[in-house]
């Protein structure tokens, strides 16, 4: 399913996904490219968007910093565990009281069996990437459940590349929500773009605060009702979003 998006406005406050809705998916987290041209398209919406557009990840803050490098924006990482308000303040850290270290041995004597199982330690999340071990996601499943079971305040979060485990008092969802309450984020409408299971909190943040839910590909059931079919029509989207309102500017200061 694909449709057209509305034109990005200059009262919006964008929050994006980073793999699978600006970047294509890739077999293993490292082997993700920034394409030509994002980066400073990222750049010219922040700046139209009075710095008003941040990036919403599973990965670290450090790891979303590697891949879009020299560019720094408002982030969010590891699902709301981390959360950096602007380029230039610290990274914070959300306080979880959950330790993940239990879960180690087994997963790690579980990977051991399953070449191509890919295990991210990221500190305060963890992901399970069976992408290159597809026999081992129903198995890898019920032993996650187990482990969770046991162990207290861990959400498990199915995915499309495996299964990611996160602090149950946040999600990207908490993340907008966090944006939402101090400038230049506040009072804007907050438009969200996703792909995936994981992102589903953050559409249901952006609906509740009267804004936009846009998802990235697939025909599952969402809370987004906006919908494009791959990565590189969302950039394109993006690309000439932010060409608009550089124009739009630039007749304004005429």
């Amino acid at each position: 399913m694909s449709m057209t998006l509305p034109n990005i406005a200059g009262n919006w406050a964008l929050f994006l996904d980073v793999d699978g809705t600006l970047l294509d998916i890739a077999p293993r987290p490292d082997g993700a490219r920034v394409p030509a041209g994002l980066r400073e398209v990222l750049m010219t919406l922040s700046q139209r968007l009075g710095g008003a557009l941040a990036l919403v990840s599973g990965r670290t803050i450090a790891g979303v910093d590697r891949l879009f490098k020299p560019l720094l924006l408002p982030a969010a990482g590891q699902h709301g565990a981390e959360l950096r308000r602007s380029a230039q303040a610290p990274v914070q850290r959300v306080a979880c009281d959950v330790d993940f270290e239990p879960l180690r041995a087994p997963l790690e004597h579980f990977a051991s069996a399953w070449p191509g199982i890919l295990i991210e330690w990221k500190g305060q999340s963890i992901a399970v990437h069976c992408r290159e071990a597809p026999g081992s996601r129903g198995e890898l499943g019920v032993l996650l459940a187990e482990l969770v079971a046991k162990t207290h305040g861990i959400a498990l979060m199915d995915s499309r590349s495996g299964y990611d485990l996160r602090p149950s008092a946040v999600s990207k969802g908490t993340a907008i929500e966090w944006f939402l309450a101090d400038p230049p984020f506040r009072g804007r409408i907050p438009v969200f773009a996703g792909d995936d299971v994981t992102d589903e909190s953050g559409f249901a943040a952006a609906l509740r605060h009267q804004g936009v839910a846009i998802r990235v590909g697939g025909e599952a059931k969402s809370l987004a009702r906006l919908r494009v079919a791959l990565p590189a029509q969302f950039r394109a989207w993006l690309s000439q979003s932010a060409s608009a309102l550089e124009t739009r500017a630039l007749g304004d200061a005429r």
